[in-house]
């Protein structure tokens, strides 16, 4: 007999019944008294710990055995949903996402975000650890994401590519206010009433790339170019699909580590440019490469600002 973790290849995503199967199974074990959820919270990479903070009544349920969810195999991505309340709201936190490079399809990735809107979600805050691009963003610095470049979608790969399921949103939804205005303005007061210093904390234009190999210089230099501020291999399809139900979303970025955008070591110019051109190779060269224990500790680091951060950020909307 299939268990709910025995997920069949060829399971519907074009089925409103697939998604109110698990919203419905969700809302049998709820505690006593939490019949809506107001509030969803994505947690990024070394960021689960943001459920952690949720106040009693609490319970947690394991993807597994949730009907038709799939299960994160990343490090640092825990898979299970918990449930409690912040800062007063009924919040639901998903600890472990779904990303298309383990070889789920991205209606898999975003098939959570869907069971929100059917337990009562109306905000989604979407969290992640991201590469910075722009040279005035630190290390540990955090980004409300502005807007976004996809590059999977600009080449045809969307969440939304197939049936349109009408009861969620409609055929072709305007995502240029994709990430709401008033939390942001929300997230930034809260900054302030949190102590976090006006240098450590920006606005800013999110890359998504399909990954799951970091970015080649020339690929950074050209996400530079064309407006990115910071990058990495989630968020925007979930946003997307939270866009096309109508919840509204904040998205929060923290910069792990920097983006390697010099143009390496020229073997020519090694052979042929002479003892000056040679020191001048050297100086050019950026030897950083980023690893996936980096981006970990890092984000570990700062969790307790970014705890503090969305708890005064679910006070004020």
């Amino acid at each position: 007999m299939a268990t709910p973790n025995s997920i069949p290849p060829n399971i519907d995503y074009f089925n409103t019944e697939t998604y109110a199967a698990a919203a419905n199974w969700i809302k049998e074990r709820l505690p006593a008294g939490m019949n809506t959820i107001e509030v969803g919270i994505i947690c990024g990479s070394g960021l689960g710990g943001l459920a952690d903070t949720l106040d009693a009544p609490r319970v947690e349920f394991l993807y597994k055995d949730i009907p038709n969810f799939a299960v994160s195999t990343v490090s640092g991505h825990a898979g299970k949903l918990v449930f409690g309340y912040l800062s007063g709201k009924a919040t639901v936190c998903m600890v472990g996402r779904k990303h298309a490079y383990e070889g789920h399809s991205l209606l898999r990735t975003v098939f959570p975000v869907r069971v929100m809107k059917l337990i009562g979600v109306h905000t989604l805050i979407v969290t992640n650890a991201a590469g910075g691009l722009n040279p005035a963003f630190k290390v540990a610095d955090i980004v409300l994401i502005q807007d976004h470049i996809s590059l999977p979608g600009i080449a045809g790969l969307s969440a939304l590519v197939g049936p349109n399921l009408d009861s969620f949103g409609p055929r072709f939804p305007p995502v240029s206010d994709a990430y709401d205005y008033s939390l942001r303005v929300a997230a930034f007061q809260a900054s302030k009433a949190v102590g976090i210093s006006t240098d450590d904390i920006h606005e800013g234009v999110y890359c998504m790339v399909a990954g799951p190999s970091y970015e080649s210089r020339a690929e950074a230099r050209f996400l530079r170019s064309i407006g990115g501020d910071c990058v990495g291999m989630s968020t925007v399809p979930e946003v997307i699909v939270a866009r096309h139900a109508g919840i509204k979303v904040l998205g929060i970025s923290l910069v792990t580590n920097h983006v390697n955008q010099s143009f390496g070591k020229s073997a020519k110019l090694e052979v042929f440019g002479g003892a000056d051109a040679v020191a001048l190779n050297e100086e050019a060269h950026d030897s950083n490469i980023v690893n996936h224990a980096e981006v970990l500790e890092t984000s570990d680091k700062r969790s307790k600002d970014l705890q503090e951060l969305v708890k005064a950020i679910v006070k004020l909307i």
